[in-house]
């Protein structure tokens, strides 16, 4: 195996691969272990060194292509002990780093605030006009939780105050605020009772939605059969096909230009999970090689 080249975390598929420099590789994975405002259960802070160290696990052959010959570069983790606001501003500066490098930002959180420094990394890199299609169980379109802004269940709130279009994808667990916030602001969504029953695998973005779309993935979107291990787990939702599946619509309608995976949090003696976050990972690696 080749040596850990990040330290104190292991490179992405550290196993088959060697660390490329940045300028080399399209996919920059960007650990982000920040956990301040989570309202359930926690662990997601551990969330990005756990998947990287599972992707070591992960074959090179993804079943369809091999990813990894887009170049895979993980770059330094960013430090999560300061407040809200400058490590906000710390994932947005590596986010524009990245773009500037001519890469694709895969982000592991950490709660879903993350979120919102890659947003604003992507606007300071000189990306304006770009769509976020959000899977997730939460609609996180509060103006606040517990007076905290910068709360996970405020981030898709702060990314439509950005005036960014926004499409939910199995959200099954939202308050009338939020309800009214979709209407405000002209939210495209389809729900996870329309999706799972009916077993939905595609949809068609609406013909004003950006070229370009960036991915968010909150794990606990997926259902806790696939993902218990996640703070705030909802039942009712999506499969692993089916969460494929629609990301792949959408890659092959729009142009992705970064995705991440958010909420993740191991559980101790359940590696499998662990592994599924990098699988996942990976998989859509592969969608977005394929659809370039």
């Amino acid at each position: 195996m080749n040596e850990i080249t990040v330290k104190p975390y292991p490179i992405f598929l550290g196993s088959e691969i060697d660390q490329p420099v940045p300028e080399q590789a399209f996919f920059h994975v960007l650990p982000v272990p920040y956990e301040k405002s989570v309202s359930y259960g926690g662990g997601t802070a551990l969330g990005p060194k756990a998947i990287l160290k599972a992707s070591w696990q992960l074959e090179q052959w993804d079943g369809k292509s091999k990813p990894c010959d887009e170049g895979i570069y993980t770059c330094p983790t960013i430090d999560c002990s300061a407040d809200a606001e400058q490590v906000i501003n710390n994932i947005a500066t590596a986010t524009q780093k990245i773009i500037e490098q001519g890469g694709m930002p895969v982000v592991f959180g950490g709660e879903h605030t993350v979120t919102y420094g890659v947003l604003k990394g992507l606007k300071a890199a000189g990306i304006e006009d770009f769509g976020i299609v959000q899977i997730d169980a939460h609609a996180d379109l509060r103006e606040a939780y517990d007076g905290d802004p910068l709360s996970h269940a405020s981030v898709m709130k702060r990314a439509v105050d950005m005036g960014i279009p926004l499409y939910q994808l199995g959200i099954r667990a939202l308050c009338e605020e939020e309800m009214g916030y979709r209407e405000k602001f002209g939210v495209h969504y389809q729900d996870a009772d329309e999706l799972v029953p009916n077993n939905i695998t595609s949809i068609e973005l609406p013909k004003d939605f950006p070229k370009k779309v960036f991915f968010t993935v909150d794990v606990d979107g997926l259902d806790p059969s696939v993902f218990p291990s996640t703070g705030t787990p909802v039942p009712g939702g999506l499969g692993w096909y089916q969460t494929l599946s629609l990301f792949e619509s959408v890659a092959q309608q729009r142009e992705i230009i970064g995705f991440d995976i958010m909420e993740f949090a191991p559980i101790k003696g359940f590696h499998a999970y662990d592994f599924a976050a990098a699988m996942l990972t990976y998989k859509m690696m592969g969608i977005v090689q394929r659809n370039r």
